[in-house]
């Protein structure tokens, strides 16, 4: 489906719905409705359960939003946590300097993978894409200016060149996209940290910031949790929590919001180790996402060229979302510069004594870092199909369904009388809701035709419906039908609890 129906779906089927719409909204901020909200919990609690419930060495975090203003100087935020921003003169529309160039290297990308498709379907099983990748001359012409664009990108980045990087937008000659206009304002840059003041006090000494990330609260409360809970190295701290950044441009749905959830793990290990560690949890967080169902071929490794100045390594796991791959979860091996650089500030040590080496030192740290929003998204877009099937009288019909995991699905069981104007039933179908609704989220449906209910709950990603119908009274069984197979079958009432349960099982994904 495209990315307009996707939006769409979310809002009529209450996934999300855009956040103080009465008063036409707010821009790049959103609401969770009620089957948003549920497959939200779905997701972190999945996570929660993969990173501290299965692993003996990790354990959560639930720090303050609000941090001593001191945290954000010796993160580095303060100093440098900026987007090059850039504006059209023309048609006064904002704009990061960076993704612009990255737009432009996609379409590049684009035109390459297109010559590649056209090759394939021409030459069919035959077909060798690495060998035509390194041979055709028209797609190693395109690679070359595709890698020749990112290397002057990042090292521009990097050596914060802001004039470069103006220079860079003239050289591709890179036009608005709502304009066409080439008419580029200087490149500046822009600090992406919220700020409030701490109660009624003005000033510098007053002022606080919301978080733009999780991560520092678990660094400030490293030796808290490592004395706490006598944790050896390496050790990791979990946590998920909200975060703020004021973005140039927020777009792209929930992609990019100025508020959002992150799913945040830092791993402490001994210095040296890192290199191996790095390798350890890229595998391990690629195994996580297509655990759920997510197609191999829409998840890659994307390195990073350009590393922050806390890092050694760093990849990101790119989702291929409607609007092409881009990050879902970043590895990033953060070196020992946080923990130091809160060390020196504080004048407070942040060490771990080794009993092996009989010796001090402070950790290094890798870190795995994915946002709940875009997992959220990524779920969604991979889920909901539309499909041909095959209706009651022998006819084909079209429906919409969401076919997420049965373990994350909002609802995992509809509970639907055949009809709704018979007492008996009625009171038989409630009777079964009310056995099951302790053991997993369940609704009570009874409005209009079977076949009509049917398709709304295929639409939230209902994985099983259980119909109680005239023969349920006689024979005290029910028919259960399966979301994507949609096949039926005839069960003991007394057994739909702990089959229903068994079907959506979290531990089967874990």
């Amino acid at each position: 489906m495209d990315f307009k129906q996707i939006i769409s779906h979310c809002k009529e089927y209450g996934f999300i719905f855009p956040s103080s719409e009465i008063y036409d909204g707010l821009s790049a901020t959103y609401d969770y409705g009620p089957n948003g909200v549920e497959l939200k919990n779905n997701i972190k609690s999945y996570w929660w359960k993969s990173m501290v419930q299965m692993h003996q060495n990790i354990v959560g975090l639930d720090a303050a939003i609000f941090m001593h203003p001191k945290t954000w100087k010796a993160s580095g935020h303060v100093d440098a946590f900026n987007d090059p921003l850039v504006d059209n003169k023309d048609s006064k529309k904002r704009y990061r300097a960076d993704v612009l160039v990255e737009d432009f290297m996609a379409k590049i990308e684009g035109k390459i993978n297109k010559d590649v498709a056209k090759a394939k379907k021409k030459f069919g099983d035959a077909f060798n894409e690495e060998e035509f990748r390194s041979t055709n001359g028209r797609v190693i012409e395109r690679q070359k200016k595709h890698d020749e664009i990112g290397s002057k990108l990042a090292t521009r980045m990097s050596d914060g060149d802001m004039e470069g990087l103006k220079s860079l937008i003239e050289e591709l000659e890179i036009a608005c996209p709502i304009s066409g206009s080439k008419n580029w304002t200087d490149v500046r840059q822009f600090n992406l940290m919220f700020s409030t003041q701490l109660g009624n006090v003005a000033g510098e000494e007053g002022k606080l910031y919301l978080r733009p990330e999780t991560a520092q609260g678990i660094f400030v409360n490293f030796l808290n949790v490592q004395k706490s809970t006598r944790q050896k190295l390496p050790f990791g701290i979990a946590q998920i929590g909200k975060a703020f950044r004021n973005e140039i441009v927020a777009r792209q749905f929930i992609f990019r919001m100025r508020e959002f959830e992150q799913m945040e793990m830092q791993y402490f290990i001994k210095p040296g180790t890192e290199m191996k560690w790095f390798d350890y949890w890229k595998q391990t967080r690629l195994d996580w996402h297509k655990a759920l169902g997510t197609p191999a071929e829409k998840l890659r490794f994307h390195d990073h060229e350009n590393l922050a100045h806390y890092a050694n390594a760093a990849t990101d796991i790119q989702f291929e979302f409607p609007f092409g791959f881009k990050e879902l979860e970043g590895i990033h091996s953060r070196t020992d510069f946080d923990l130091k650089s809160h060390q020196e500030l504080s004048g407070k040590k942040l060490q771990f004594f080794d009993p092996e080496m009989n010796e001090s030192y402070v950790p290094y740290v890798l870190e795995t870092s994915v946002g709940c929003d875009r997992m959220f998204l990524t779920q969604i877009s991979n889920a909901l199909q539309e499909e041909t099937v095959p209706d009651k009288d022998g006819k084909e019909s079209t429906r919409t369904v969401l076919k997420l995991n049965p373990a994350i699905a909002p609802v995992k069981c509809a509970v639907l009388p055949l009809v709704k104007n018979k007492e008996e039933i009625t009171k038989a179908a409630t009777d079964v809701f009310d056995k099951i609704k302790g053991s997993v989220l369940c609704q009570y449906d009874e409005k209009d035709a079977i076949g009509r209910r049917y398709r709304r709950q295929d639409a939230i990603g209902t994985p099983y419906c259980v119909t109680v119908d005239f023969d349920s009274l006689e024979d005290n069984c029910v028919t259960i039908r399966d979301r994507d197979t949609l096949t039926q079958e005839r069960v003991p009432i007394d057994k739909i609890q702990s089959i229903v349960a068994d079907k959506v099982d979290m531990n089967k994904l874990l």
